[in-house]
């Protein structure tokens, strides 16, 4: 079992919650500091079940999404190695884990209910693991499908929200990161469909490179990108509380974007190492480092 485990672990990139833990974490500062001095003996406990639903919540996508995609992972030259495609862990195996995260997930946002007395998490709860388990099947319906997986990523700073300081939902502040995150998540992920294009045709899959074309799809992407990149400009100037350091992070966003868009045209997905996974890893902690030293500071 614990082979099992280390081999599913490594096959999802649990590192690769990178992504969206900044995110989640900077909606969380958000909500704290939302009228009110942070009682930080209450808010360290709330960021540990934050954290804990953060990689439950992506293991339980990310093992929905390689048992719904096994039997095309195992055609597929570049996936064909997969833990599950491969058979070095069993379907049944991949499955109990699948469950217990989404169960360790449910536990975790009870807590908040437990503790102190927010029945909003865990009552949301089957909803969000329902929206994340849909992703996978997105793909075999319709080219938005990366923006699903945007809206998917962007839910993390609202459930943050609604876990610290629901009122803060009336805010534009966390709806227009929020956008951000998802417009962001969408253009990078249009880059990564760009490795199966040829394989996706074959399958039918509606990838939006295999289905609108490469160059519609990085337009596409470009043009998502400069939508997160504004959202984030509007971020800024919607709370006070977020001074010239998160600024600062946003213009250095958006010049690591227009690289990495630069990367993708002069070397397709030769660099796909550093287009999709150091520069979006650079993107996430920028802003949400930023954003959270102004807020404290």
């Amino acid at each position: 079992m614990t082979s099992t485990l280390r081999l599913l672990l490594s096959d999802i990139k649990v590192s690769h919650t990178i992504f969206a833990m900044p995110f989640a974490l900077l909606g969380a500062f958000l909500a704290a500091t939302f009228g009110e001095q942070i009682d930080w003996a209450t808010f360290s406990g709330q960021l540990v079940l934050i954290v804990c639903c953060m990689v439950c919540a992506r293991n339980f996508a990310m093992l929905s999404n390689r048992i719904t995609d096994a039997a095309i992972d195992k055609e597929n030259p570049r996936t064909k190695n997969r833990v599950i495609a491969s058979g070095q862990v069993s379907m049944k195996h991949a499955r109990l884990f699948q469950l217990g995260n989404a169960a360790l997930f449910i536990l975790c946002t009870y807590g908040f209910s437990f503790f102190w007395g927010n029945n909003l998490p865990v009552q949301f709860a089957l909803i969000v693991l329902c929206w994340l388990f849909l992703y996978a099947h997105m793909k075999r319906f319709t080219w938005l499908c990366h923006l699903y997986l945007g809206s998917s990523l962007a839910l993390s700073p609202v459930c943050a929200v609604v876990a610290i300081n629901p009122a803060f939902l009336q805010e534009p502040t966390i709806w227009l990161l929020s956008l951000a995150v998802m417009c962001w998540v969408a253009g990078f992920d249009v880059i990564y469909a760009l490795q199966d294009v040829d394989i996706d045709k074959r399958d039918h899959l509606k990838s939006m490179p295999a289905t609108l074309g490469v160059r519609p799809a990085m337009l596409i992407s470009q043009a998502l990108h400069a939508i997160s990149v504004a959202c984030l400009f509007g971020v800024a100037a919607s709370d006070d509380k977020l001074g010239y350091l998160f600024l600062s992070a946003v213009v250095f966003v958006a010049l690591l974007l227009i690289v990495e868009h630069m990367t993708v045209k002069k070397w397709g997905t030769t660099k796909i190492a550093l287009t999709f996974f150091t520069i979006n890893g650079i993107v996430s902690l920028a802003l949400g480092s930023a954003g959270i030293v102004d807020l404290l500071f």
